[in-house]
């Protein structure tokens, strides 16, 4: 039983590193004869934790984000596939965990 649990995960590790490997060269040889690199309007938002308990929001205008087309995210960028699914962004802002206890009078 052993056995056939390693050989089942070597070779979905290897199955997975080819995977990785094929998109990284048709990527960077531009094999499919395509734009390489994209971009998606992102948008931002921050919510502002207040010390009342409410939360206010402040929107950002939507920016471009450079993404790749590939299935894996490389040259540090994510994949648009993900990208065009995550358009909007939520920062959270707030006190931290000590922040009623330190900012009070």
């Amino acid at each position: 039983m052993k056995r056939i649990f390693r050989i089942s995960a070597a070779s979905l590790a290897a199955v997975a590193a080819l995977a990785f490997l094929a998109d990284y060269f048709s990527l960077r040889f531009n094999i499919p004869r395509r734009d390489a690199f994209s971009s998606v309007d992102v948008r931002h938002f921050y919510a502002v934790k207040l010390k009342n308990g409410q939360t206010n929001y402040i929107f950002d205008e939507p920016r471009p984000v450079e993404c790749v087309n590939s299935l894996f995210p490389h040259y540090g960028d994510n994949p648009c596939w993900y990208t065009n699914r995550h358009t909007t962004v939520r920062v959270n802002i707030d006190d931290g965990p000590f922040g009623p206890w330190i900012n009070t009078p």
